[in-house]
């Protein structure tokens, strides 16, 4: 088990720490912007139930900016190590093309999902304006959907591509043409939404631009994907979310996002 987990620790692929840590942080600093951009932009609306009047164009928007806040720190060594190792580019500023390629096709599966949130939260926000009963109810399904999730087999796999994704690296060395970055990024960005999104639809209940709630779920993407334990401690995140669902109907206060604020 030692030895498993030292060679999970390495850089796979024959990229070198020193290789990774630069573009590595280069993506933090851009994630560090995100995370300025979003809450400026949370400061200006609140936190309150559906869009808050945002239009479908300018929630997407706001969602990828989001998106980069959340995913970049995460997403990055997998980037630099397809670039740098599988798909090796000579000159730093091909490195750089292949690298923006892939996030932004990583960024467009990650803009699909936001516009279902969006419709989601629409639906959300009338329920809360028309049957408050109702949406402290729906805001419970929120929590349990999200719960129950992170303990099905579907997340597991999908945790497991984004924690040790070097098996599909090389499946991705076998596309071709010039959207190949591009491919690549939009592929392991499904994987991505399919290990997330039952984390990011609490955001439903809590508030689409609740800044606590976003570092808070930032947090646990990151630790599920880098951490050891990274697996039992999604698990135990899916309980923390059942025990919360089961709570929700009774607190209001666990609900921002599907309450409306007294006038």
């Amino acid at each position: 088990m030692r030895a498993e987990t030292e060679v999970e620790a390495r850089p796979p692929l024959g990229v070198s720490l020193s290789q990774l840590l630069p573009w590595w942080f280069g993506l933090c600093v851009i994630a560090a912007l995100s995370w300025v951009a979003t809450i400026t932009w949370a400061d200006r609306m609140g936190v309150g139930p559906g869009t808050m009047g945002l239009s479908l164009a300018a929630f997407l928007i706001v969602w990828v900016v989001m998106m980069t806040a959340m995913m970049f720190p995460s997403v990055a060594p997998m980037a630099v190590v397809w670039i740098r190792s599988v798909a090796a580019r000579p000159t730093t500023q091909a490195r750089i093309v292949g690298i923006a390629s892939f996030l932004a096709g990583y960024l467009l599966a990650w803009a699909a999902f936001g516009v279902a949130v969006y419709f989601v939260l629409l639906g959300g926000g009338g329920l809360a304006e028309d049957a408050p009963g109702a949406a402290r109810w729906a805001g419970a399904g929120v929590f349990a959907v999200a719960g129950i999730y992170q303990l099905t087999p579907l997340k597991g796999a999908c945790l497991r591509h984004c924690r040790t994704p070097v098996g599909s690296l090389f499946h991705y060395a076998s596309f071709r043409g010039p959207g190949r970055d591009l491919r690549v990024g939009m592929h392991h960005g499904l994987y991505c939404v399919g290990c997330c999104w039952g984390i990011m639809i609490v955001l439903v209940a809590v508030g689409a631009m609740n800044v606590a709630a976003m570092i808070a779920l930032a947090g646990v993407i990151l630790i599920e994907k880098v951490w050891r334990h990274g697996p039992i401690f999604s698990q135990a995140v899916g309980v923390l979310l059942l025990v919360v669902a089961a709570l929700a109907p009774f607190v209001p206060s666990l609900l921002p996002g599907l309450r409306l604020a007294p006038m």
